[in-house]
């Protein structure tokens, strides 16, 4: 990864595009559930403002990979990451790190939505409170509203903000778990198969989205749809039995893989 990056670099200084930085950084990382390893020494590279879809058969070690980001994997009793992640230049895993803080920085969507038992309003105005970002119920209001634009959802929602959350449409109900995760103000948004239980129209709805959010995030989406990388991403990596076999821009890993698992997975030989 390494000597690929000061190759396009040297490219990049001859008068090409420059190249994108690396947000989210992995070496060595490896990850034991117990005596059970799941992830074996992973080096990936995550661009700033781009997506990076990670691929690969159901235990592959995508998720695993993902919620080492944000350390969710802490809650996991049997669960031990050894090697690195750092988040532009600083190490995740540091004991001096506050993990709400980083989760704070790196925002997290799941496969199911999963609103607050809480008005509409109420679920994306929960973490600016509990992280003091308002002063003030107009300040509060502004963000709820920008949030939900953002979202791409306001509209639909503008007259219903007291509302539950759970009164939306699974579509609808994604829009807001994802307006709720940059109401504070992420650098990084996790997001793990988060169109698996949508319609073809809310994956389209949320696919758009994503688009519009990389120019300000980070997004790092796991999937199970290889249609679903090719559409949203910059960048791919195809994850196999714990191991990322090859990692890079989405439109080569998908028309020219280097390793021929790449290519057996893509084609549909395994999966």
């Amino acid at each position: 990864m390494a000597q690929q990056g000061t190759a396009a670099g040297t490219r990049a200084g001859a008068g090409h595009a420059p190249v994108p930085r690396a947000k989210v950084l992995s070496r060595e990382l490896s990850v034991f559930y117990g005596e059970k390893q799941a992830l074996f020494d992973i080096a990936l590279d995550i661009n700033a403002n781009q997506v990076t879809s990670l691929i690969g058969p159901s235990g592959c070690g995508k998720s695993t990979f993902l919620r080492c980001i944000n350390r969710m994997n802490d809650v996991i009793d049997t669960c031990r990451v050894t090697g690195s992640i750092r988040l532009d230049g600083h190490e995740v895993y540091d004991p001096m790190v506050d993990v709400v803080s980083l989760r704070r920085r790196v925002g997290m969507v799941f496969q199911k939505p999963n609103p607050f038992p809480k008005s509409i309003f109420e679920n994306v105005a929960y973490g600016p409170k509990i992280h003091g970002l308002t002063k003030g119920r107009g300040e509060l209001e502004e963000l709820v509203v920008s949030s939900l634009v953002r979202a791409g959802l306001f509209e639909e929602v503008k007259d219903r903000l007291q509302e539950p959350g759970t009164s939306l449409s699974g579509g609808q109900q994604q829009r807001l778990c994802i307006a709720r995760a940059i109401a504070v103000g992420p650098e990084v948004i996790l997001m793990d198969e988060p169109c698996s239980a949508l319609d073809p129209i809310a994956t389209a709805r949320i696919e758009e989205l994503i688009d519009e959010l990389r120019q300000t995030y980070t997004i790092v989406v796991v999937t199970h749809s290889m249609q679903q990388a090719a559409r949203i991403s910059q960048r791919t990596a195809f994850f196999h039995l714990g191991v990322l076999v090859e990692a890079g821009d989405t439109s080569k890993i998908f028309t020219n893989p280097e390793d021929g698992r790449t290519q057996d997975y893509i084609t549909g030989r395994f999966g």
